[in-house]
């Protein structure tokens, strides 16, 4: 069985949260928060609330937005280097207390086709820059699958993207491919897989809901996970709010993952919230 993960999206990093998030059975965060909030994170009070209540800190979302401010793909060189320059401090910062695993998005959208060649040699270019910043951390960068007309839609593309570096990793978010499959995302991605970002989806856009509450067969994707040989967390990226695109009545809970998860684990039917 996996570790329970879940991504910091939808709640604020305080000690009350570290201790309930302990006490539902949630053993592993990734940071991630609106762009404009980064720069009042207190790294060493997180890492203080961390240690308290055993659960880690096991990656980092570096922002993506703006698109206007932050794209590595972007065609404006002052964007890819105002971007290169705001993930050096942040990976600075966190591997400080840690993190060793930073998640970033190949570039913005939304991307013309006529445009996308040159995107993504601007993306390559600046993922071998972010593989080695990282790397003098002790820390490796993970790129992640993203929809539509973004960059690194399909397993292939991403693939190109990381042969950037060899440093280079893959993040595997399990609501984004819309022109290929998440099974044979894994299965041609499967020695570079490092983390995942799980939520459910109806196949026609990403909607970070709860699995269950879409199409994905969860009970195969858990498999191939297992048959790829990954090692870290299931790890939610899902907000606790309810969503315009799936009303709930009441917000998510940290024990809603927990027992998600372990329904999925043990392949019981899945708890739909209402």
């Amino acid at each position: 069985m996996y570790q329970v993960g879940l991504s910091s999206c939808g709640f604020s990093l305080t000690e009350d949260n570290f201790k309930r998030l302990a006490e539902s059975g949630i053993a592993a965060i990734e940071i991630s928060m609106p762009s404009d909030q980064y720069a009042q994170i207190n790294y060493q009070e997180i890492l203080e609330f961390s240690k308290r209540y055993q659960v880690g800190l096991w990656s980092y979302h570096l922002p993506f937005s703006p698109f206007r401010v932050i794209d590595i793909s972007s065609p404006s060189k002052e964007i890819r280097e105002h971007s290169v320059e705001l993930y050096t401090e942040l990976i600075g910062k966190a591997t400080d207390i840690g993190i060793d695993k930073f998640i970033v998005h190949p570039s913005g959208e939304p991307i013309e086709e006529s445009a996308r060649a040159e995107r993504m040699k601007h993306s390559i270019e600046t993922l071998d820059r972010l593989a080695e910043i990282a790397h003098r951390h002790g820390a490796i960068v993970a790129v992640e699958d993203l929809p539509r007309s973004c960059l690194g839609r399909t397993a292939a593309e991403i693939r190109e993207l990381i042969s950037a570096n060899d440093k280079l990793r893959v993040c595997f978010d399990t609501n984004h491919l819309l022109v290929d499959t998440n099974l044979n995302f894994m299965t041609q991605l499967s020695d570079k897989i490092v983390t995942v970002h799980v939520s459910d989806y109806d196949f026609v856009d990403e909607k970070h809901w709860l699995p269950g509450e879409g199409s994905v067969d969860w009970s195969e994707l858990l498999a191939t996970l297992r048959a790829i040989n990954y090692r870290g967390p299931f790890l939610y990226e899902i907000s606790l709010k309810p969503l315009k695109t799936l009303p709930r009545s009441h917000d998510l809970t940290f024990a809603d993952f927990a027992r998600n998860a372990d329904e999925i684990f043990t392949g019981k039917p899945l708890t739909r919230i209402c």
